[in-house]
């Protein structure tokens, strides 16, 4: 082995997606690369990762939807193992635009405010009362 040990010039985006923490296991990773939903845009060319042997270099840029929130993603450096989330954060920048705010939830007889703890036999009666009138 090299002295000087400056990692890979490139790497496989399933296993990078996995390194940074976007996934859980590496076959969540390669599946979600695996059903055509990254892509990625290099030199400013966009094109679509189709396996997950596809190869990203940094400064490539990812784009996906996870959980219903856009993620657009540049790739800072590449990881040669799965380390802690404070190591897998310096892999990358977060490009992707701030979440929106949680609706409002409906006021209705159905909720609770949070922290009100469990509801009384009176409140389930209640909710029993309701359920039965729907």
């Amino acid at each position: 082995m090299s002295g000087d040990d400056a990692g890979p010039l490139s790497q496989r985006v399933d296993q990078w997606l996995w390194h940074a923490r976007f996934f859980k296991t590496r076959t969540l990773a390669a599946k979600f690369v695996q059903d055509r939903n990254v892509r990625v845009t290099r030199d400013e060319t966009a094109m679509r990762a189709e396996k997950p042997s596809f190869l990203i270099l940094p400064a490539d840029i990812l784009v996906f939807t996870r959980n219903d929130h856009l993620r657009i993603i540049q790739i800072d450096a590449l990881a040669s193992r799965r380390g802690p989330a404070a190591e897998a954060r310096t892999l990358y920048t977060d490009q992707s635009p701030p979440r929106p705010p949680k609706e409002e939830r409906a006021t209705g007889p159905f909720t609770r405010e949070k922290g009100a703890g469990r509801p009384t036999k009176k409140d389930r009666r209640v909710l029993d009362t309701l359920k039965q009138t729907t």
